[in-house]
């Protein structure tokens, strides 16, 4: 009832998402995701895919996502032990509602002055690449894992790392539609309905701007969902209204898409009635 049947089933009844606000207050280093069958090979865990979406950034704050130019796999490994590892990535300067799609596979970094959200899968496995050779108070560089993460980025240079998506106000905006997530921009300035039963799946709803209540049609039962904080939607509850409170709020959904999953099930169902 909480997961969703498909979800439950699939994930093993483990919860398969990660909800975070991160607040980075110095660039953090720059790292890389396994795959799942990487990670699955490595670690018996899930891969980690994620996304950010900016929430708040200072005047010039950056990150970085993906390959500026191509380099080869000995490239990165002499980049790495040099210090210039930074000078091939693609770096870009945010501004609020900025969205970037982290596959895994996918090099990348927050900088100092940018305040984001996160989906990602439920795994901590992260490769750290770079760390600007910053020392701990023993005078001790943190671990690198220059082998592995070789093995596990992806070196295609894509012409475009932002995620366009529309801002059209009284709707939930489609942002993202992964393998393994996807994700919706909610903008409503009055009550709005939300309906995901067919998802078949939890909704994790992070707070974004303003606050507004959550008022479930199945139970009537309702409770407040303020900025910058983040709730769970059961699979079984997710039909419910959206009521902003003292202006305008933006919620970020994410939750798994099993329509196929649904609709298949149904058929099947259907097949074996009919059958009999």
């Amino acid at each position: 009832e909480i997961l969703g049947s498909a979800v439950a089933k699939k994930y093993h009844n483990q919860l398969p998402l990660l909800a975070k606000f991160i607040d980075a207050k110095q660039d953090l280093s720059i790292q890389v995701h396994p795959n799942d069958e990487m990670a699955k090979r490595e670690h018996n865990s899930f891969g980690k895919s994620e996304m950010w979406y900016v929430i708040d950034a200072e005047p010039g704050a950056f990150l970085y996502s993906g390959f500026k130019k191509h380099i080869s796999p000995e490239e990165y490994k002499q980049r790495v032990e040099d210090g210039t590892i930074t000078d091939v990535l693609a770096k870009h300067e945010v501004h609020a509602g900025d969205v970037f799609y982290i596959p895994a596979g996918r090099v990348h970094a927050i900088g100092k002055g940018v305040f984001l959200a996160e989906i990602q899968q439920s795994s901590d496995i992260t490769y750290r690449i770079f760390d600007y050779k910053r020392k701990d108070k023993n005078g001790q560089e943190r671990e690198l894992h220059t082998e592995l993460a070789s093995q596990a980025i992806d070196y295609v240079v894509q012409e475009e790392y932002r995620t366009d998506y529309s801002n059209d106000a009284q709707c939930a905006n489609h942002c993202i539609d992964s393998p393994f997530f996807s994700v919706r921009i909610v903008e409503a300035d009055k009550p709005i309905h939300r309906n995901l039963l067919k998802y078949d799946s939890f909704i994790i709803s992070m707070c974004l701007k303003g606050s507004c209540i959550i008022r479930s049609r199945k139970t009537g039962g309702e409770f407040l969902l303020k900025e910058a904080f983040s709730c769970l939607i059961p699979a079984c509850d997710a039909d419910y209204d959206v009521v902003p409170q003292n202006g305008p709020v933006r919620l970020l959904d994410a939750f798994i898409d099993n329509k196929d999953c649904r609709i298949f099930r149904i058929f099947t169902n259907f097949l074996h009635l009919t059958s009999k």
